[in-house]
């Protein structure tokens, strides 16, 4: 058994988004202040285009901090720990920011009929993946966790600002958005702050604020799932848009000669088998960027077109196992194929 590099991976991603930006061509525009950190369980980049002391990075991290410290599934003091040890007894009042955050969230579970749930945290910490101690569980041991997850049983209180778990078993895990929520936040602080010209990049959730510098879009690199190094299948040009991809690559491991992937099924306690290797989604919010690109993955390439095509301001990018590529219908005039060994199907 082996576990992949997947910090490796997110430091690449993160470079690679922002050496695709095509800003840094133009030697009359400053170079950008670009500060990296840890947080979240991930490479967290932040490059501003504009002048900018270095109390906006300071009170950047904090904030990534602060929300970590109260969404994180592995931070014994989290809202969402709290949340967790009160499952089945009592409910737990939360932040504002936790809470909107998993209302959204159980909006993504209604809107996927369950394919998106953030009960399933007993699932993420059985099989471990991304972590030293992943492993292949046991049937009955899946078969049980599966009994504690239905993120209708998830019950808010608008009154009050309280979660409240109804099965004692179960388990908030707010990895597939709570990303997507701090970028968002970043972004909005970066704009009030006066910056006009940035990326955000939390471990491969990027947000392109504004156009670059030299008046254009933001080129972003779309990463080839089958590279081991910094590499990139297109290139989807966006401003004041995030992109966040979801795919085979970005954790897994392998037992038994078989390669088993971060995204897990609520449905079977498996990680989701179809033809899929990555789905990248381009919205404007990257809290729905990051709930529909494990969505859109999850319901495959055919379950995931539909449900994207349905929302009007959504794009996506679908990367095959065959090395094949489709893309929304809105995506015909801002991302362009890179020469390789992968061919835009649709």
């Amino acid at each position: 058994m082996k576990t992949n590099r997947f910090l490796t991976l997110f430091i690449v991603l993160a470079l690679a988004a922002v050496s695709f930006s095509g800003c840094v061509e133009n030697p009359a525009v400053n170079p950008p202040v670009t500060e990296t950190n840890l947080f979240m369980g991930t490479v967290v980049q932040i490059k501003i285009y504009d002048s900018a002391d270095e109390y906006v990075f300071d009170k950047a991290f904090t904030m990534i901090e602060e929300i970590e410290g109260r969404m994180s599934l592995n931070l014994p003091d989290s809202e969402i720990s709290q949340i967790n040890r009160a499952a089945g007894e009592n409910p737990v009042h939360v932040s504002e920011d936790t809470y909107q955050v998993i209302e959204k969230a159980i909006l993504y579970g209604k809107i996927s009929e369950g394919t998106f749930d953030i009960t399933i945290g007993p699932l993420v910490n059985l099989w471990n993946i991304g972590k030293e101690n992943a492993r292949l569980p046991d049937q009955s041991e899946i078969d049980q966790a599966l009994l504690h997850i239905d993120y209708s049983k998830v019950k808010l209180n608008p009154d009050e600002k309280t979660v409240f778990l109804e099965d004692e078993g179960m388990m908030l895990d707010l990895g597939g958005i709570a990303k997507g929520y701090a970028a968002d936040t970043l972004a909005e602080m970066l704009e009030q702050e006066g910056i006009e010209h940035g990326i955000i990049n939390l471990g491969g959730n990027i947000y392109a604020l504004g156009q670059n510098p030299n008046g254009e879009k933001w080129h972003i690199g779309i990463q080839n799932p089958e590279a081991e190094r910094s590499d990139y299948i297109g290139i989807a040009s966006v401003s004041n848009k995030s992109v966040v991809t979801s795919g085979i690559y970005e954790r897994y491991f392998e037992s038994g000669g078989k390669s088993y992937h971060h995204i897990l099924s609520p449905f079977d306690g498996y990680p989701f088998e179809n033809s899929l290797s990555a789905v990248s989604i381009i919205a404007g919010k990257s809290i729905d960027a990051d709930a529909l690109s494990t969505t859109a993955f999850a319901l495959g390439l055919s379950g995931g077109l539909k449900l994207l095509e349905s929302y009007p301001d959504v794009e996506g990018i679908f990367i095959t196992r065959d090395f094949k590529v489709y893309t929304t219908s809105g995506l015909k005039n801002s991302f362009e194929m890179a020469a390789g060994q992968f061919t835009l199907a649709n």
